[in-house]
């Protein structure tokens, strides 16, 4: 390709680059991110900015101009990302509309469930936690465990009599 900056604006030349490059980038990215549509986005912001600043980039740094981009739109991402679990972290509630009573039974309602499921035999804890919190079928959980569904369901079952004992019906 000509060193012609002005070429890369022209429609037909952007969309050559863009099939040449679009693929393999999107597998970089992906690469680092692990998500498919997070991987889509910085792919399409790096030829947004590629086609933004088409006049200055020449066709022999095309290839490593998008890739610097889409590794700095990245790790932007990942910083931004940062800011925002700090701030999540730190987040205070202000004001709610639940009464500091209300707040208070709810955290040792919370505090006995968590005592309760881990004061539960390993085996029917293990069900428990695959079935209601990661909400796997019995039957996933049979096979994931080389147990029958019916070992699943009674397990399940003695574990649920354990909860209630301890909880009560809620």
């Amino acid at each position: 390709m000509p060193e012609d900056r002005t070429q890369i604006c022209k429609p037909e030349v952007f969309e050559k680059i863009f099939s040449t490059y679009a693929k393999d980038l999107k597998r970089y990215i992906f690469f680092k991110t692990q998500d498919m549509d997070l991987a889509e986005d910085i792919l399409q912001e790096t030829f947004i900015k590629l086609w933004d600043n088409c006049n200055a980039v020449t066709f022999s740094k095309v290839k490593s101009y998008l890739y610097t981009v889409a590794t700095n739109i990245f790790l932007n991402h990942i910083k931004h990302h940062k800011v925002k679990m700090v701030y999540k972290k730190n987040y205070v509630k202000t004001s709610t509309n639940e009464s500091p009573e209300f707040i208070m039974i709810e955290k040792e309602f919370l505090e006995k469930i968590e005592n309760t499921i881990r004061s539960l035999p390993p085996l029917q804890r293990e069900v428990f936690l695959l079935n209601r919190i990661e909400k796997k079928k019995y039957k996933e959980i049979a096979v994931m465990l080389d147990i029958s569904v019916k070992a699943v369901e009674k397990r399940m079952h003695l574990a649920l009599i354990v909860i209630r004992q301890e909880i009560g019906n809620v």
